[in-house]
């Protein structure tokens, strides 16, 4: 019978969480130097946070065969990326729709240059 390796302590997923955001924030800070804002920086570090833990998570779990444990790390680590994705772009970029995207929106047609033709069709 196979020995089964001792489960990880829970504290540990947030060690190497650490450890993915502080080295993605490097590669991010000094490789793409013309694009680097520090939210840009940040968008990136908590990504590779969260991917690093959960392959981390994945691959402890493959080890002790279970799968359905690492298919789930795995899925939440998608998830976890996508929505900083997700989230971190919309704080960043708002929608055009967004009514707080533009703080001085055109409040009538006069500055399209639209006004007076619509008021002299009605």
């Amino acid at each position: 019978m196979p020995k089964r390796r001792k489960a990880a302590r829970p504290d540990a997923l947030a060690y190497v969480f650490a450890r993915g955001f502080v080295a993605t924030a490097l590669l991010t800070a000094v490789q793409d130097r013309s694009t680097a804002t520090p939210r840009r920086v940040l968008h990136r570090a908590i990504q590779g946070g969260a991917a690093l833990a959960a392959g981390t998570a994945a691959a402890d779990a493959l080890a002790q065969r279970r799968y359905g444990i690492a298919l789930a790390a795995a899925t939440v680590g998608a998830a976890a990326v996508l929505a900083a994705e997700n989230l971190l772009d919309h704080l960043t970029n708002p929608p055009a729709s967004d009514p707080l995207a533009d703080p001085h929106p055109p409040n009538d047609d006069k500055e399209t240059g639209l006004g007076q033709e619509i008021a002299q069709e009605g």
